[in-house]
């Protein structure tokens, strides 16, 4: 009966340290932080990753995540400085860098910093103008995090670490107007740049003029050329014009000769040069 006493003795004993174990043995993961509130108390030090013992009944472990949290932002209506209206929606990613101000100041606070983060972007878009919300996203995405990270950093402990504009949607009427404005705009640039490729071609015509001027013979090169470049076409009847060189050499022997026929006729009869021409005869 003693040895039997004793064995369920120790099995009580087992039982309670075990029990006791259980109670008091804490696990914390590498990615949080462990935080002992002893009678409703916070404890100063922060439980690091790994086993800890906490004191049963009086210690309450709470571990808290310190990895990044992406939320997602829904869409938000909002009316830009221009008086435009428009629906925007954003993600935010922020993280726990002071776990105890996170779950002492604040409660559930992923839903505190969506909160937060709608508000601050509907007043972020209602201080800029369209052009700025669509073509600076930058500046907006700065912006959007200075104001959702200045409320929840040092009062609840987080940390904003990036704030992002994913999608902008506009009135179908504005959309309308956008792209005849982006229509008129590349006709107006297509017409600047067709009028200064005339104004170009027109300059370096005006300067091929001249040098060919200069070089008469150049005129016949360029003809040739033409025609070469004509010739390489099969499906046509090349057809040779006069070259103009040509008939001006023409013209200056056509010049030449009449000058001579001229001076002959005006020339003074020399005497006694009929008899002789007719003594020879």
């Amino acid at each position: 009966m003693v040895a039997a006493a004793g064995i369920v003795g120790l099995v009580i004993v087992v039982v309670l340290v075990a029990l006791l174990l259980a109670l008091s043995v804490r696990m914390v993961q590498q990615y949080q932080r462990g935080i002992v509130f002893r009678f409703g108390r916070v404890l100063d030090r922060i439980r690091e990753p790994g086993l800890h013992l906490i004191v049963p009944i009086a210690d309450r472990m709470v571990r808290v995540s310190m990895q990044t949290t992406v939320i997602g932002v829904p869409a938000q209506g909002a009316i830009t400085k221009d008086n435009v209206t428009l629906t925007v929606d954003a993600v935010v990613y922020y993280r726990v860098v002071d776990p105890v101000k996170a779950l002492v100041n604040v409660r559930d606070y992923p839903s505190a910093v969506l909160q937060v983060a709608q508000t601050a972007l509907r007043s972020v878009i209602g201080k800029a103008d369209l052009d700025t919300v669509l073509g600076d996203r930058d500046r907006i995405n700065a912006e959007l995090k200075a104001v959702i990270d200045a409320p929840t950093e040092k009062p609840w402990g987080l940390l904003i670490e990036r704030v992002e504009v994913k999608d902008v949607s506009l009135p179908e009427g504005m959309k309308r107007s956008m792209s005849r404005q982006a229509e008129a705009e590349r006709e107006r640039r297509a017409r600047v740049i067709a009028a200064d490729g005339e104004f170009q071609a027109s300059r370096r015509l005006a300067d091929a003029s001249r040098a060919m001027a200069n070089t008469p013979g150049a005129y016949q090169l360029r003809l040739l050329q033409t025609v070469v470049d004509v010739a390489a076409e099969k499906n046509s009847t090349l057809v040779m014009p006069v070259p103009v060189e040509l008939l001006r050499f023409f013209d200056k022997m056509a010049r030449g000769a009449g000058a001579e026929a001229g001076a002959d006729e005006l020339a003074p009869t020399v005497p006694g040069d009929g008899h002789r021409r007719e003594g020879n005869r």
